[in-house]
């Protein structure tokens, strides 16, 4: 099976930021994206997340749900507080009705399950909300 090539068809170069704990699967993320012509800053816990929010513009956030220090929900959140307009996906293995419904609440945009989920789903998705 060959590999998909992922071609950005947008009028700006978009930057995203990755939120996962996981290294390798946010550093295959952010190979992935940056390959699909984004910008991409990654970091490993959520409070950092929100520190780089703060000083920082983005088009969108990929953010795990279970993290050391502050974890996702607590940064959906924090974000809602600030009526956040960035779309968010959430990218976890926490795939309960009620993980999902609150996530949602919450504001996220996708919500994809790690295990079942190909990066290049994540990638197209993110293509298809700038193509707009």
């Amino acid at each position: 099976m060959g590999t998909k090539c992922h071609i950005m068809i947008v009028k700006n170069i978009e930057k995203i930021l990755i939120i996962e704990d996981e290294r390798s699967l946010s550093r295959a993320l952010e190979i992935k994206f940056l390959k699909a012509g984004f910008i991409v800053d990654s970091v490993f816990n959520g409070e950092d997340g929100i520190r780089l929010l703060e000083s920082n513009t983005y088009s969108l956030i990929l953010l795990d749900l279970v993290m050391p220090k502050m974890d996702g929900f607590a940064v959906l959140t924090i974000l809602k507080a600030k009526k956040n307009r960035i779309p968010v996906f959430v990218l976890t293995n926490l795939n309960q009705q009620n993980d999902v419904k609150r996530a949602k609440e919450l504001g996220v945009k996708d919500f994809f399950i790690k295990s079942n989920t190909p990066i290049s789903v994540i990638v197209d998705r993110a293509i298809e909300i700038f193509k707009k």
